[in-house]
């Protein structure tokens, strides 16, 4: 399983533009609130609660994210809400986990990133989803032809201004990763400002007017120097951080010698696979694998054990 990817739920499309019967699946389904991009999570799962909770108090308009399992599911920004000092819940955990003194016992809001490997492939999905649709109307109350404030319609799948009635979609922003092999090699790379020793795939933006191929051709020129020829895609991620969909894709180096960027990377190598096997078990002296769950350790481990990665193989 590629994480975050789903495992191809109802998310919901045709209820959309029904606010009355939004406003009934609210009223008997589930609510996720989400604080400055955290969902909150129980030990092992999301942390679910119903319409009216304390902890939803002063929440904008929740957002419909579909239907998990059979019941209606949406998400609420409850970012306003500020820990006060002294009481319960003033400041994180000793795992980074920000509890809140209303959620039940044992929950908490919790950094993404850190627990969706813990979650199933829909309620991975589900956090994705809930924070990116929720840190885009964060970022985009206004309308951007006549600055007027807009408002959520169609369950919060777009925003309407009321003035020159502009629609404002979220929006998704495309990136290349790159798993670059020359021969049995593996092309890694280190950005700044990383933590100490992580290595990951190379990795940047499509630019307007740019083909998937060209940006990987173009990243890793950029970046190392080094000239690719074929470029083969493989799967994708959504990355709602913020609002990335990473297209994995494989590319054949022509050359080996590295010539780095210092803007883009603070280094980069080549890794054979006997070299790989500690890196990716966790025990490489000199060398941090990327992040469990990330896109790139998945198109890893898959070359690593010879597998054939496509986007077939995502769910």
């Amino acid at each position: 399983m590629l994480t975050l990817a789903g495992a191809g739920r109802d998310r919901g499309h045709a209820l959309r533009r029904e606010p009355a019967a939004l406003r009934a699946l609210l009223s008997e389904g589930s609510v996720l609130p989400v604080w400055r991009g955290r969902p909150l999570c129980a030990p092992a799962s999301l942390g679910w609660l119903r319409a009216g909770d304390p902890v939803l108090e002063g929440a904008g308009e929740p957002v419909f994210l579909g239907f998990l399992s059979g019941r209606a599911v949406f998400a609420a920004d409850v970012s306003h809400w500020c820990p006060e000092v002294g009481l319960p819940g003033d400041e994180t955990d000793e795992t980074g986990r920000q509890p809140h003194p209303f959620a039940p016992a044992g929950h908490a809001f919790a950094e993404l990133r850190s627990v969706m490997t813990m979650l199933s492939p829909d309620e991975a999905e589900i956090a994705a989803t809930a924070r990116a649709l929720l840190e885009w109307h964060r970022g985009n109350g206004f309308c951007p032809a006549c600055g007027t404030h807009t408002r959520p319609e169609a369950g919060g799948w777009h925003r309407v201004c009321p003035q020159c009635r502009a629609q404002n979609f979220p929006r998704t922003d495309p990136a290349v990763i790159m798993l670059v092999t020359r021969g049995e090699r593996l092309l890694l790379g280190r950005s700044p400002g990383w933590p100490a020793r992580m290595f990951s795939l190379l990795a940047g933006f499509v630019e307007p007017g740019e083909t998937v191929e060209a940006a990987v051709r173009r990243e890793v020129a950029e970046e190392t120097g080094i000239r690719c020829e074929r470029v083969e895609y493989l799967a994708s991620q959504p990355w709602p951080f913020p609002a990335s969909l990473m297209l994995g894709c494989r590319a054949e180096a022509l050359d080996e010698a590295i010539t780095l960027e210092r803007a883009e990377l603070d280094d980069a190598l080549w890794l054979s696979r006997e070299e790989a096997i500690p890196v990716l078990a966790g025990v490489h002296p000199a060398i941090r694998p990327p992040r469990a769950g990330s896109i790139a350790r998945y198109l890893m481990e898959n070359w690593l054990a010879g597998r054939p990665v496509s986007s077939k193989t995502e769910a």
